[in-house]
């Protein structure tokens, strides 16, 4: 795909559907940037625990948590929950700070969220990404609640904005190889580079990695709210970094009007903004 085509190309996959489609694209060998409704806030879903896992290394950089620390499952948190795997171990299993980070990202387990969330707060992590200049994204819940009715406004729900997504990506990947921007997380770059690896192992791939071919790095983080799935992340050509996508989509219908499940049209829509990049990145 010849670059000067990409935006007209993004705006027709978003303007094929009949839900709503947000996103913020930074270009990485250029400094392009497009976006759509790329600064109205959207529910977050599981994106946020990018800004969680990172919250959390800022404290183990200060000495405040322990990457090595016992965590034990307790049964109390296992309740109530859709996502993850935990919530089906037995009680009383213990596991280190570190692979509870881990699996909040790869499986988005909202046990791990909650034990992470229990040694910091929500005030904590609301102060931390303002000060990362993520002026449009807000947590509101430790996990949100299983109950919680379509319908419900922004407000209701941890919320944030592609481009905020975006610009937290952004600074994790030049942090890791840059102390001072690692610094601005309250982190190294040993944290970054370790954050990135991290993403890199995620299980989740029905959308930006999903048109991508097999072996390609991509370091992303998925959600699923209550009507809209979403994706954020790196991908790379090779060993290189070559583009950022954050890509939410909200008002997804439970069945299209071809019949089938709405949440597969929201992961091709992702699947095909990550391929249009990819197409135009391509060296």
């Amino acid at each position: 795909m010849n670059r000067k085509n990409l935006s007209s190309t993004l705006a027709s996959i978003c303007d094929a559907q009949p839900f709503q489609t947000s996103f913020a694209i930074h270009l990485l060998d250029s400094g392009e940037e497009y976006g759509r409704n790329a600064n109205t806030p959207t529910p977050s879903a599981s994106t946020r625990k990018v800004s969680i896992m990172m919250a959390v290394l800022k404290a183990v950089h200060e000495g405040r948590l322990d990457l090595d620390e016992p965590i034990e499952v307790e049964q109390r948190l296992q309740q109530g929950l859709t996502s993850g795997t935990i919530r089906f171990m037995t009680p009383g299993t213990v596991m280190p700070l570190r692979d509870a980070i881990t699996n909040m990202i790869i499986t988005s387990d909202n046990v791990c969220t909650q034990m992470l969330l229990e040694r910091l707060t929500l005030e904590e992590m609301n102060a931390f990404c303002q000060s990362l200049g993520m002026a449009n994204t807000r947590h509101v819940h430790l996990v949100p609640p299983i109950d919680m009715p379509p319908d419900h406004g922004v407000g209701a729900v941890t919320y944030t904005t592609p481009a905020d997504q975006c610009k937290l990506l952004k600074m994790i990947l030049d942090g890791s190889n840059d102390s001072a921007v690692a610094a601005r997380l309250g982190s190294t770059p040993a944290f970054c580079a370790h954050a990135l690896n991290v993403l890199s192992w995620q299980q989740f791939r029905e959308q930006i990695p999903a048109l991508l071919p097999y072996g390609t790095r991509v370091c992303n983080k998925t959600g699923r709210g209550k009507r809209g799935r979403m994706d954020v992340g790196i991908v790379y050509h090779g060993p290189t970094p070559a583009f950022i996508l954050a890509a939410f989509t909200d008002q997804v219908p439970d069945v299209m009007p071809d019949g089938l499940p709405g949440f597969s049209a929201a992961f091709r829509t992702v699947a095909m903004l990550s391929r249009a990049c990819w197409e135009a990145t391509a060296a």
